[in-house]
Parts: structure tokens; sequence; C-alpha cells
């Protein structure tokens, strides 16, 4: 059972109306983080949640039911490819000291501390905060809920973050993945499956081949190779996703397979319409990445390309079947392959990915995507 506040700590937590919910990190955690936000939501009446986050991850926030409001700050301690400068930190500090919240949450990953988001907090005003913290922060952290995983194993991602909020007695009762795709987003992907001639109720493949770290995309040349003997062994259309800074990959791969039967997407979506896409397809295809859990929230089967750079980020909740190859330097944290060899991706072989997805495919029920 997860630590708990004593019981006048809880009583604070229990009169918080509006709660600041820090994940500057990606979508995918954002996504993760999604039962917590539910729990925290429903644990008072009232309840108003603002999310923190990275320009991707706050892209989700439309999508979370549980979410009133988002602010998006590209933190400079976090992994995002520009830093605004301190003009936008002030201009943050300024804008959480205004909202006037009763307190905040900050999640993180196992590797990450929460003291820089600490001190910003700190400096906006909000007078309760919790976090996991290994170190002891001091005056930093009202609700310092200890670092657990300090010499024991690393629990699944979703669950550090349930365990978290259940700390501040927030229990719950769905710890599912959430994820909201409204009828447009659906609509607007049939007509586009319609122009490329899948007919509604017709299976296809999705497949996103990129990744935002280079340590967790599968090598194009093998990705091709799997999806040749899908294409030889299926004769389903399969049909490419991605952001607009993937369409280089996304055409590599789709080149390599040999085009016929295929269909890029990639650059073309809303994140609302590429989770109407996965929503839609028989069984997602990819690298350890943000589709990967949308695909959980929503309940497409997935083949997961997984990079053995960190323990956690496994689909949750959702048939998958999960790939990597077992290497020395495993969970090395690290989104660049410290040692070159990509050894925990190039190691799976293209015939156990087609199997994956076949395994998958005869297990998935016919969907309409309108």
């Amino acid at each position: 059972m997860p630590p708990r506040l004593d019981a006048a700590r809880l009583a604070v937590w229990r009169a918080a109306r509006r709660i600041l919910c820090v994940r500057t990190d990606n979508l995918g955690d954002v996504l993760m983080t999604t039962p917590a936000l539910r729990a925290l939501r429903e644990a008072a009446p009232g309840r108003h949640l603002t999310l923190l986050a990275s320009r991707s991850g706050a892209a989700a926030a439309a999508h979370i039911p549980q979410v009133d409001e988002a602010i998006v700050y590209d933190a400079p301690w976090a992994a995002h490819p520009a830093d605004a400068g301190i003009a936008a930190d002030e201009s943050l500090i300024a804008r959480l000291r205004a909202g006037r919240y009763d307190a905040a949450v900050i999640f993180t990953v196992f590797s990450q501390s929460p003291l820089p988001a600490a001190m910003l907090l700190r400096l906006a005003g909000i007078p309760t905060v919790a976090a996991h913290c290994r170190e002891n922060p001091y005056r930093l952290i009202s609700d310092r809920i200890v670092e657990p995983e300090t010499g024991m194993p690393t629990r699944h991602e979703v669950q550090r973050q349930l365990d978290l909020v259940a700390a501040l007695g927030a229990g719950c009762r769905d710890p599912r993945l959430s994820f909201r795709v409204d009828a447009g987003d659906r609509a607007t992907v049939a007509a586009l499956l319609r122009e490329h001639g899948i007919a509604p109720g017709t299976p296809w493949l999705l497949v996103h081949p990129g990744a935002s770290a280079t340590s967790r995309r599968y090598p194009p040349e093998l990705f091709a190779a799997a999806l040749r003997l899908l294409r030889r062994e299926t004769r389903l259309p399969i049909v490419f996703g991605g952001t607009p800074e993937e369409c280089a990959t996304v055409d590599a791969v789709r080149a390599a397979a040999g085009g016929e039967g295929t269909h890029s997407f990639a650059g073309r979506l809303t994140l609302g319409q590429c989770g109407a896409a996965i929503a839609a397809a028989g069984v997602l295809i990819g690298n350890n990445s943000g589709p990967v859990h949308l695909a959980a929230a929503l309940g497409t089967p997935v083949v997961d390309l997984y990079a053995q750079t960190n323990p956690q980020h496994t689909p949750w909740q959702v048939p998958s079947r999960v790939l990597m190859h077992d290497v020395d330097c495993r969970w090395c944290y690290r989104s660049v392959c410290p040692s070159g060899h990509h050894a925990c991706l190039r190691g799976i072989e293209p015939r156990a990915v087609a199997d994956a997805a076949l395994e998958l495919l005869a297990t998935r029920q016919p969907q309409a995507a309108a």
C-alpha cells in the first residue's frame, strides 16, 4: 500500500478546489497520468484541474475530460527542442500566481527530480505541493512522498502516479487511460480512409514508425521487412501515421516496404484525428511513444517495439505484444543510444513483429471509423 499523509494534511488536500497538475514531459506521459487526474478530480466535489505541460503534452488536454484548463510551458529542465528563456519563466510565474491555486501535484518519472518545478511553484506562491522526491526538499515541497523506487523494482508509470495521489486521499475507481475522440474527427478519418479505397468495416493496419527519442526507433529497414511479410500474408491495407517531423522516416519505411497497398497520413492529422485513426485500426504497430499510449486509452491492440531505455512505459490495460531484445545496457534512460548499436531494438526479428500483429489482429473485432 502507498503511504498516506497524516489526518491534518489529508484535510488540507480535501479542502483544495483549484489544483495545478504539473507534467512537463511528453504526450505519452500525460496520457499515463490521466487515471491519477481522474482520481484527483473525483476525490472532492467542484474541483478544478489545470494541467501545466509541454506543447505536446498540453495538446491532449482538449481530449481529457478531467482537465479544465491547460497551460503550455516547455520547461528548461525537460527535453524540449527550444528554450523560451527567462522571460517565459517569469511570465509563467505571474500567470500561476494570478491563478490562485490551492495546491499543486508534480508528476515525474522515477529518473526525474521534482525540485525545479517545486521552486517555480514556490515563486508563484502556491502553498501546498505534493511530489515523489528522493532528496529532502525542506520547504520546497509541503507534502513529500518519499521516493520508494530507490532499491526496489520500478512500478508502471500509471501505478506510480496513482500511488502519489492515493497518498493525498484520492483513490481511483477507474484506472483506465483517458482520451476522448469526437464525432467530427471520426468522420474526417472515415472520409480519408474512403479516399484511399479503405471502406468502413475493412480491416487495416496502422503503423507509427517514429518516436521523439532516436533511441526508441526500430530501424527503418527492419520495420519495412516486417511490413513486407504482413502485406504478403494478409494483403491488408497498411496506413502510416506520424507528425510532420516524422514524414521523412515514414517515407523511407514505406518505400523500403514496397509502397503497394500502403498509404501515408503522416503530417496530415490533428491529435484528435490521430486518435480516431488509432481507434479505427485493426492493430497499431509502433515504437514506444505517444501513439502506443493513445492505443491503450482507446482499446486498440498494439505491437510495441520496446527499446530497453526504461522499464515502466509498457501499454496499460490493452491487448498488446511488447517486443524487445535483452541487452546488458538495459534501462539506460537515454534518448540517444549511448553505445550507438541500438541492439535492444535491432535484435527484434521482423518475423516476430509480423507474428505479433497477426496474433492481435485475430482477436480484434471490426471497428467503424464513424
